[in-house]
């Protein structure tokens, strides 16, 4: 049954972040950020009221990678995204919560293309509303994010969106939709993560893992995503030796790769995995191989098709999949798979499941979700983009923030107590620090089932910073 409900309310805040060691993807070195809070208060159609929360990290260079844009200024197109997508639930009167995202839609990448902000920055403040604004259902209605999507209680329906979904029984996917109670973790090895304690000029002493040999004898984890650069002696230099420690670890392994925008076109990206195929220190990790992910700069990717790359291995989109459009589009040019990330929004890696089911046909799985992550921090962040991956289904999900942050970073003490408490399977207490608890390289992830979305807590308010006005025209 769907509900229909108003926004009332939005409140957004931010909190700094240190790394504890540093994460390099594409172009960018990060060694902190921000991550945005967002609070939103709805009134249900009888008068109830509740509010929800969404978080997710202001990353630089990653939605737009202009490099003569600063950190501050991609913070700040972030924060004006954000500021529209507010505006606009904040005026949309009674619809079901689905009826918020759809009706504003293409208003709202209208508005944010006369200020200059791409699709993919559109997408993350209408990914923040909407899953503030689900949570807040979720918790007035008492129920968990995986009985109300299967349930269909925020309305998603086949429409003006998605097209091509016409006729196909949208209610009947969701409703076949069921989470399980653990999932494996895909361990990210950045550009300039040290491979073995040699690598390092100094160590950090925290009682985590410091180099990838440690993480795969720490952890056990049986999939990696690997970040390639772009030159392509280094990168194979770099994934013989990573092939080596994790041909040497006994794990039955499974990989992907991150080309992160750095190949010039689908020619260069073609030729430089004919080398990792050829090259026989990497034979048992090409076998390993399970996709590729964006290799291929975003002005140029969805120009060009990839069917020669594509027959030998599943190429997908990430940083291209902008606009509901993206995946069709992609599927035309030999793509096979698009990222699901919370913060492109959980709609939209609905709407692109349901469309892979619909192109598959019974039994077949040409076409797929793969779940990646934005330095997803434990709370809210990590738990909603948890309890969306499984209960699409997905068996394994990208996490980077566990290794990259210590714990909840420097959240209050009774914040991380309070999720420990709420959510023990997911976490655990180590050397005085609330942690994931990551075994076997799996989570459990049964007490995502709370009311709310993937929780029923609520970050401290005392660890949070009002959030500035956006400084973008």
């Amino acid at each position: 049954m769907t509900v229909r409900l108003r926004v009332v309310d939005v409140c957004c805040y931010e909190r700094p972040y240190r790394l504890r060691i540093p994460f390099r993807f594409g172009i960018k070195t990060a060694t902190g950020g921000r991550q945005a809070v967002v609070s939103v208060r709805i009134r249900l159609e009888n008068g109830q009221e509740a509010t929800g929360w969404a978080a997710e990290a202001l990353s630089a260079k990653w939605f737009d990678k202009n490099p003569s844009l600063t950190d501050d200024q991609n913070h700040h197109q972030l924060r004006r995204s954000i500021e529209l997508a507010a505006e606009a639930r904040l005026g949309s009167g009674l619809q079901t919560a689905y009826g918020l995202f759809e009706t504003s839609y293409f208003d709202l990448n209208d508005a944010c293309a006369a200020q200059a902000l791409n699709p993919l920055i559109a997408s993350f403040g209408m990914a923040m509303l909407d899953r503030a604004i689900l949570d807040a259902l979720c918790r007035a209605k008492g129920t968990s994010f995986a009985q109300a999507m299967s349930a269909n209680l925020g309305g998603i329906h086949t429409g003006p969106l998605v097209p091509e979904l016409d006729g196909f029984d949208l209610d009947a996917f969701l409703g076949s939709r069921h989470p399980a109670l653990s999932i494996d973790i895909r361990h990210t090895v950045g550009l300039v993560d040290p491979l073995v304690p040699g690598d390092q000029e100094s160590r950090v002493n925290d009682g985590l893992p410091e180099t990838l040999s440690e993480v795969i004898a720490t952890y056990g984890c049986r999939y990696y995503k690997i970040k390639i650069g772009g030159d392509a002696d280094a990168d194979l230099d770099r994934l013989g030796r990573i092939a080596a420690l994790l041909d040497q670890s006994g794990i039955d392994y499974r990989v992907t790769l991150d080309g992160n925008e750095q190949f010039a076109d689908g020619e260069a990206i073609a030729a430089f995995f004919a080398r990792v195929e050829a090259d026989p220190a990497l034979r048992r990790f090409s076998r390993s191989l399970l996709c590729l992910e964006q290799p291929v700069r975003r002005d140029r990717a969805l120009a060009e098709p990839v069917d020669r790359l594509a027959a030998r291995i599943p190429v997908i989109i990430d940083e291209s999949d902008g606009g509901l459009d993206a995946f069709p589009t992609a599927r035309a040019l030999g793509y096979t798979g698009v990222s699901s990330k919370t913060c492109k929004g959980f709609y939209k890696s609905i709407l692109n499941a349901a469309r892979a089911q619909a192109w598959n046909g019974d039994g077949a799985s040409r076409y797929f979700l793969s779940a990646e992550d934005l330095t997803c921090e434990p709370g809210i962040s990590l738990q909603q983009d948890l309890a969306l991956v499984s209960w699409l289904g997905l068996t394994h999900v990208e996490k980077n923030a566990h290794h990259f942050i210590d714990g909840f970073g420097n959240r209050p003490h009774g914040e991380a107590q309070a999720f420990l408490a709420a959510h023990g399977d997911l976490y655990h207490l180590q050397n005085g620090v609330v942690r994931l608890r990551l075994e076997g390289g799996r989570v459990a992830i049964g007490s995502l089932a709370a009311s709310g979305f993937g929780t029923a807590l609520s970050p401290d308010i005392a660890g949070l910073e009002p959030m500035p006005p956006a400084d973008w025209s």
